[in-house]
């Protein structure tokens, strides 16, 4: 697998996005709502990079299935979240692809009522974009490739890297090969 961007690489720009919502949303009731399961490993860390009081809330939503490498039919599952009324809300999820989502996700987040709703997102692949929206917030643009780790997976595997990698058609047909656990 090659390597995209480094531990570092994504620690660093984590840390810088964490800063900016601290200033952006300084003395203002945030709440971050990480976009299951793929934000995860961002959300604990970019919660820790911010300095400002916030909540934290969760919401469901799925484009892939199992070992698919192309996005199907949106599903949300809102039965997570809490009241957002008034509250500034950034949903942060681990990729913009085709941005589908995340227009289905504003959809979803703004019959809460929020004050404000906006996106963070730690990847872009500005290359596959679809939809009239941008993420308000992103950690980096990256080209077309298939994506694993920090949080991105595989058929619910790889989600445990430190790094995010690109999987070539080897590591792909590996990964198809392995049993699964359960």
């Amino acid at each position: 697998m090659r390597v995209l961007l480094s531990e570092s690489e994504i620690s660093e720009r984590v840390k810088a996005l964490g800063r900016q919502l601290s200033d952006e949303y300084s003395g203002r009731p945030l709440t971050i709502l990480g976009v299951l399961t793929g934000s995860i490993v961002l959300l604990a860390d970019l919660i820790r990079a911010t300095s400002v009081p916030l909540r934290v809330a969760l919401i469901q939503a799925a484009s892939y299935r199992g070992a698919e490498t192309t996005p199907g039919r949106l599903t949300i599952n809102q039965s997570l979240v809490p009241d957002l009324r008034g509250r500034d809300v950034v949903i942060l999820d681990d990729i913009f692809d085709t941005g589908n989502t995340m227009v289905g996700l504003y959809q979803a987040v703004r019959g809460f009522q929020p004050a404000s709703v906006r996106s963070a997102v730690l990847l872009w692949k500005t290359a596959r974009t679809e939809v009239d929206l941008e993420p308000d917030y992103f950690g980096f643009r990256i080209p077309d490739e298939f994506v694993v780790g920090y949080g991105l997976d595989f058929n619910d595997d790889f989600r445990h890297l430190p790094y995010v990698g690109v999987m070539e058609d080897e590591d792909l047909k590996h990964a198809l090969a392995k049993p699964q656990d359960g």
